[in-house]
C-alpha cells in the first residue's frame, strides 16, 4: 500500500508537502540524479534557490521526469528563493523569470525572500562586505506581492526572518507571507518564533533539520545529542528520523538535504509513527544553539547589521 504523504495547509489554502528534498550544496554532477531518486521515493517537495547554483540542473532533471511520465507538474511543490542581489523592486520579477527559465517551469509553488539582507546587484559570493547595502524589505515585499498576483509564484514568503522582522512585514503586507523558512531542529527549536508564526497563520518550514552534518564549517553535533539518541534507541529509529519527526509533530515542514538514496528513504520514513508525549517532552530539554548565524551579512561599516544580535533581533 502506498505510504501516506503528509501535508500542511498554508494560509493560501495550498497544501505544502511535509518533507522536502533540500538541494543546498549539492554537487552539480549529482543533483539531477538525486532529484530523480527523491521523486521515485515519493518526495513531492523540492527546495532550491538561485544562490544554490543548481536550478538549471534541477530543471533538466524535472523535464526528463515529466516527459517520462514519472510525475506530473501539478503533483510537485517547487520552492525557490530571491537572492540578496535582486531586492530592488524592478529586479524581483526578473529574478523569478530567470529561476523559471532555469527550472523550465511556468510557475513556482513558493517563492521566498532568502535573507533580510541586500547586496549590490551582480555581487558574487559572501566575502566582500563592501557589497552589502541597506535593505528595503517592505518595497521588496511589495514586488513579491505582484509576483503572487501574476500567478508565477503561487505562494510567497520569507526566510531567515526573526520574529520582529516577520512582524514588520505583516504590519504592511497586502498578501500575508505564507511561510517563514528558518533553521529549526531539536537543538535550535525557536519557540518564540514558532508561537508567533502559529498565531499569525504563517507556516514555519525548517531547514537544517538534522543540523547540516555534512557542512564542516558548522561543526554540528545535533545528531550526537544524548537525549536525541536516547529517544531514538527507545523507539527503534535513527537520530535523524527522531529529529525530523520532532519537526513534523511541531507542525513544521522539514527540508533535509542528502544525495544518498538510502538516507533519502530513511528521512522520508517519518510519517506513519510518532514520538510519545513523554519522550517528546524530553526533547524540549536539549541545550539550544543556533548553527547558521549569518556572520557574512554583519559588518561594522557596510550593510544594515553591525552585530549578529541585530541580524536576528536578539534571537540567538
Amino acid at each position: 500500500m502506498a505510504r501516506e504523504i503528509g501535508f500542511f495547509e498554508l494560509n493560501t489554502g495550498a497544501r505544502i508537502p511535509s518533507v522536502a528534498i533540500g538541494t543546498s550544496q549539492a554537487a552539480l554532477n549529482v543533483i539531477g540524479d538525486a532529484v530523480a531518486a527523491a521523486i521515485k521515493i515519493r518526495y513531492r517537495h523540492i527546495d532550491t534557490a538561485k544562490a544554490y547554483g543548481n536550478e538549471k540542473e534541477i530543471g533538466i532533471a524535472l523535464k526528463k521526469l515529466f516527459e517520462a511520465g514519472t510525475v506530473k507538474r501539478e503533483d510537485l511543490w517547487i520552492t525557490s528563493k530571491l537572492w540578496c542581489t535582486n531586492h530592488a523592486p524592478e529586479d524581483v520579477p526578473e529574478a523569478l523569470e530567470r529561476t523559471l527559465k532555469d527550472l523550465q517551469l511556468d510557475h513556482v509553488d513558493l517563492y521566498l525572500i532568502h535573507w533580510p539582507v541586500s547586496m549590490k546587484k551582480g555581487a558574487m559570493g559572501y566575502d566582500q562586505p563592501e557589497n552589502l547595502t541597506q535593505p528595503d524589505i517592505i518595497n521588496t515585499w511589495r514586488a513579491m506581492e505582484k509576483l503572487y498576483d501574476s500567478g508565477k509564484a503561487r505562494a510567497i514568503g520569507v526566510s531567515n526572518f526573526s520574529t520582529k522582522k516577520l512582524g514588520d512585514v505583516l504590519e504592511v503586507a497586502r498578501v500575508t507571507p505564507a511561510v517563514n523558512q528558518v533553521e529549526c531542529q531539536p537543538s535550535w527549536q525557536q519557540p518564540k518564533l514558532h508561537a508567533f508564526c502559529k498565531a499569525k497563520g504563517v507556516h514555519l518550514s525548517g531547514y537544517s533539520p538534522l543540523g547540516s552534518p555534512g557542512t564542516a564549517s558548522l561543526k554540528s553535533e545535533v545528531l550526537k545529542n544524548t537525549v536525541l539518541n536516547m529517544v531514538a534507541e527507545k523507539l527503534g529509529k535513527s537520530p535523524a528520523q527522531i529529529a525530523l519527526r520532532w519537526g513534523f509533530q511541531m507542525g513544521h515542514s522539514v527540508l533535509p538535504k542528502t544525495v544518498t538514496e538510502a538516507r533519502m528513504k530513511e528521512n522520508f520514513d517519518i510519517l506513519d509513527w510518532s514520538i510519545p508525549d513523554d519522550l517528546f517532552e524530553q526533547l524540549s530539554k536539549i541545550e539550544q544553539a543556533r548553527l547558521v548565524k549569518g556572520t557574512p551579512f554583519v559588518h561594522q561599516t557596510y550593510g544594515a547589521y553591525r552585530t549578529v544580535e541585530e541580524l536576528w533581533d536578539g534571537e540567538i
